[in-house]
């Protein structure tokens, strides 16, 4: 008899069919009930290999048996001529279309749970947002140490290269929110996959810390711990939460990971409380918050001089001061000398890189800031500050596709980070890409109705497209948001140009009696002057504001404000001793 004739009479070949359906089906259910009820990976992987191995076994039991009207029969006792029942074609079409409903019902629960509870299709699969850790203490003013509770562990988690952690800003747009698909919006937002909050309750010097890792596409809790200790125990609590979270997260770290999870910055609790204080105020990034972190900074300088850490956040304090509440010059000598500490104390801190590398880009050695800007992106390729910076260095250098793309790829690590997002709008304007620019910040609006920078931008595109009273009600509520003279100072332009000349005046004064109070950038009543139409005295204060190494000077080639005296003499030279300052600082 024909071989396959055979096969054909034994239902071998349905039998193979069937089974690979009904095996198929069983895989299905598989993958879908074993991540729905938090079961082991492994499950699933036993079930694939069980029904491969099933099926040569069932090829044999369906050669070496057969179903006679008498039962079941080894194969040598049943004659050829016997007839063995067949499958029926209305039977088998029936065990097709049985299973083909089965697996339209596993598809439709499949895209259901997708649409209610998987993050988005690009969440990546080792993904985790550190929302703010709540503050349960009695007195509220301890909030410094949830937010800087928060802080670490962010920063830990984002050395691990292979983990994807959204910036501060992002997390700390949910601080204070508590609706019950939380963690799901979280994930949307965010595009994680898991989610870690937590509490911090002090008491004296008794110190509880709980933290809960979370299954944001379902709110399920993957891991959860309370410590319990006292106050000089937050270094080790802090450690061993990150380590959890890694281990939870089935990661694999690198040496380099392994000893950035169990580093401890300082092994002094005063030193580093005062450190959390000096975060949490700098984080305000208003005049007050600045003047606040470098009291906090240098006390915990005070009680422990080899802390780097604290080093680079005096610097980036520093870095944020100058032109701001001091002179450029003063503040960027510090930022570059402080930096310089922190990284003799600790050559493998990506902080500490990319404080160099900000000091040496106002000290205009654009070539050594981004030397070690790539240095902090090799030691942590995740913190989006670094990339923010690097949109800074190239900015001045008049690379703004190079400082365009530096800027997106810092949003990507911390979408909702409203600075980050006026920084992308501002290269767009300093392109003379106006549109794009005001784009931009209207969607950084959208983030923050009240970030006073995003609206003195805003002015400033409005300005240029024509449109002065727009511009002037935008400067008018920067104003109202924040006392930062540079908001001011822009205000006086619009109502120069627009013929208020008595307002601007006004704003001239006022400017002057400030100067009397507290420092006030010299660039900033160049532009009322500029908006005036005298350029002289313009000029003057933009030769004081070289004086001073005003921030202005970045820019001031390019930016359209200073295109009425591009071609006066007195300018020209202004940018000549520019130009030396970046040779000198080649050298």
């Amino acid at each position: 008899m024909n071989f396959f004739s055979e096969l054909k009479r034994r239902n071998v070949y349905k039998v193979a069919v069937a089974y690979g359906v009904v095996g198929w089906l069983v895989i299905q259910v598989t993958a879908t009930i074993v991540p729905a009820l938090h079961l082991p990976d492994a499950i699933t992987t036993a079930v694939v290999v069980l029904v491969l191995v099933g099926l040569p076994i069932a090829l044999v039991i369906s050669w070496a048996f057969e179903m006679t009207p008498e039962g079941m029969k080894r194969t040598e006792n049943v004659s050829p001529d016997e007839v063995i029942p067949q499958w029926s074609k209305k039977k088998f079409a029936a065990l097709i279309i049985g299973v083909a409903i089965i697996a339209a019902g596993l598809l439709a629960f499949q895209m259901l749970r997708s649409s209610r509870s998987t993050i988005i299709a690009t969440a990546d699969a080792k993904s985790i947002a550190v929302l703010p850790f709540l503050n349960l203490s009695a007195d509220k003013n301890d909030e410094y140490l949830s937010d800087g509770m928060t802080e670490e562990l962010l920063n830990v988690l984002t050395k691990v290269k292979s983990l994807h952690v959204p910036g501060r800003s992002s997390s700390f747009a949910f601080k204070g929110k508590n609706e019950e698909d939380i963690f799901r919006k979280v994930g949307q937002e965010l595009q994680v996959n898991t989610v870690l909050e937590g509490s911090v309750r002090k008491a004296g010097d008794k110190l509880r810390v709980t933290a809960q890792l979370i299954n944001a596409a379902d709110g399920y809790h993957l891991w959860s711990e309370t410590y319990d200790g006292d106050m000089k125990d937050i270094l080790s609590f802090q450690s061993d939460v990150a380590k959890r979270v890694v281990e939870a997260l089935q990661l694999r770290l690198g040496v380099e990971e392994e000893r950035a999870l169990t580093k401890k910055s300082t092994e002094n609790p005063e030193a580093h409380r005062l450190y959390l204080l000096g975060r949490y105020h700098f984080a305000k990034f208003t005049r007050a918050g600045w003047t606040n972190a470098i009291h906090y900074y240098e006390q915990a300088l005070q009680v422990d001089p080899n802390f780097a850490l604290a080093y680079s956040g005096l610097a980036d304090t520093y870095g944020w001061a100058g032109g701001q509440i001091m002179a450029g010059r003063e503040a960027w000598t510090k930022q570059m000398d402080l930096a310089r500490k922190a990284l003799a104390l600790d050559p493998d801190l990506a902080e500490a890189h990319l404080a160099l590398g900000t000091a040496l880009q106002t000290s205009f050695d654009f070539k050594g800031s981004e030397k070690e800007l790539d240095r902090a992106v090799e030691l942590n390729p995740n913190f989006a500050l670094t990339y923010d910076q690097f949109g800074w260095t190239f900015a001045c250098l008049g690379r703004f596709d190079q400082a365009i793309a530096a800027e997106k790829k810092a949003i990507e690590l911390d979408p909702l980070n409203t600075f980050l997002n006026t920084d992308l709008g501002f290269f767009f304007y300093w392109s003379r890409r106006y549109d794009d620019a005001t784009t931009q910040i209207r969607t950084t609006l959208e983030l923050d109705p009240n970030n006073a920078l995003a609206h003195q931008l805003l002015g400033w595109c409005l300005v240029w497209k024509g449109n002065v009273t727009e511009a002037k009600a935008e400067f008018q509520k920067a104003t109202t948001l924040d006392d930062l003279p540079w908001y001011v100072g822009s205000l006086g332009y619009a109502c120069a140009v627009s013929g208020d000349r008595r307002k601007a005046e006004q704003i001239l004064r006022e400017l002057e009696d400030l100067t009397r109070q507290r420092y006030v950038s010299p660039a900033i009543r160049a532009s009322v002057y500029l908006g005036l139409g005298e350029n002289n005295k313009a000029l003057d204060w933009l030769e004081k504001g070289y004086q001073d190494r005003d921030p202005s000077l970045w820019w001031i080639s390019g930016d359209q404000l200073y295109d009425s005296v591009r071609n006066e003499p007195r300018f020209k030279a202004l940018l000549q001793k520019i130009d030396m300052l970046q040779e000198a600082a080649k050298q």
